[in-house]
């Protein structure tokens, strides 16, 4: 039999007792964490935020069961991992968004990013974050993740202008009229569930509460965030918005809880969920400052990804480990003087 080196498997510090979670049960647990977020969106956008929420469940949960049946490969579509990718992706989502791109994104991201790589558990990307990544870079779908352009004609109550495109087109100057509290109770346009930031934050505190996912990488994607902003924000105020407007805008708080805490994509030990989280919130504002995209949100996971095999080697120095001499001895066992 080959040992756990041979196979080439990364293993996670003892010890290793089982805690019960099974597949089916986190699922759920993911599925109910992210409901009280996807029903603020169809409060707002109504019926259309709906019909994105539930093409993008079952195109999800179709395309797992074809490549399935076609691959002969045992059916787990009752698992929930399908259903909660589709929940994802739609929630990050503009309500409008035609239909047959909700079921191209799906059917990309979970045959491409998940099947193709032996399904569940040997993913080495979030089918989710590949699926929108697709529509974001292709150019004749690029315009329907335009919120401004998107969100137009919808009556929710609050200023139909996308937070981070404001930011990146007038600078800190331009996103003085936004107020931090009603960004953090959802009031502001952005993705189907991905700007109910009180109810993301409320999901995700129940999945650490409940040992489902772990806090190190939620907590340093949010410090990351914080830091990086905070260090451009003391450069130039008048350019660059406050940590606080970049934790409640876009899709960083659905990133720190629920994107970046793929349990095949992410790392299992803890210097590498320390490092990865960081690096996710550090590359998020460095994207949404730099690049040509508002938010860096689902990139920065993506480019962190390709770095998890690397970081599941991160491991503190044991203690103690430096060698010790012990004294010569002779052949008849005694003791002789080192030199």
């Amino acid at each position: 039999m080959k040992t756990v080196e041979a196979l080439d498997l990364t293993v996670s510090p003892s010890p290793h007792c089982h805690s019960g979670a099974r597949v089916t049960g986190i699922s759920y647990n993911f599925l109910l964490a992210l409901l009280p977020a996807a029903l603020m969106g169809v409060y707002y956008y109504g019926f259309d935020a709906l019909r994105v929420i539930c093409t993008s469940i079952a195109s999800a949960m179709i395309a797992e069961v074809l490549i399935q049946k076609i691959f002969h490969k045992p059916v787990t579509i009752a698992d929930g991992s399908a259903a909660v990718s589709g929940l994802l992706l739609a929630l990050i989502l503009p309500a409008s968004v035609p239909l047959y791109l909700v079921v191209v994104a799906n059917f990309i991201g979970i045959i491409i990013g998940k099947q193709c790589f032996g399904g569940l558990g040997a993913n080495p990307i979030n089918p989710a974050l590949l699926g929108w990544a697709v529509i974001r870079i292709t150019k004749a779908w690029a315009g329907f993740l335009d919120f401004d352009l998107a969100l137009i004609n919808y009556d929710t109550g609050f200023i139909l202008q996308y937070p981070l495109a404001v930011l990146k087109a007038k600078g800190a100057a331009g996103v003085a009229t936004f107020d931090l509290l009603s960004l953090f109770l959802g009031k502001q346009t952005g993705g189907i569930g991905a700007s109910s930031i009180v109810w993301l934050l409320v999901g995700g505190l129940y999945l650490v509460a409940r040992g489902i996912i772990r806090w190190k990488i939620p907590l340093c994607f949010l410090l990351g965030v914080v830091l990086v902003s905070a260090i451009f924000w003391m450069i130039d105020k008048t350019t660059y918005a406050g940590p606080l407007f970049h934790i409640f805008t876009g899709n960083v708080m659905i990133g720190a809880f629920f994107l970046s805490t793929d349990n095949a994509s992410s790392p299992v030990n803890r210097w590498g969920m320390i490092t990865f989280g960081l690096g996710c919130g550090a590359m998020t504002v460095i994207l949404r400052v730099w690049s040509i995209y508002p938010d860096g949100v689902v990139f920065a996971c993506l480019l962190m990804t390709i770095f998890v095999p690397l970081l599941d080697k991160l491991k503190a120095k044991p203690a103690l480990t430096r060698p010790i001499a012990l004294p010569a001895t002779n052949e008849s066992g005694k003791e002789r003087a080192a030199l």
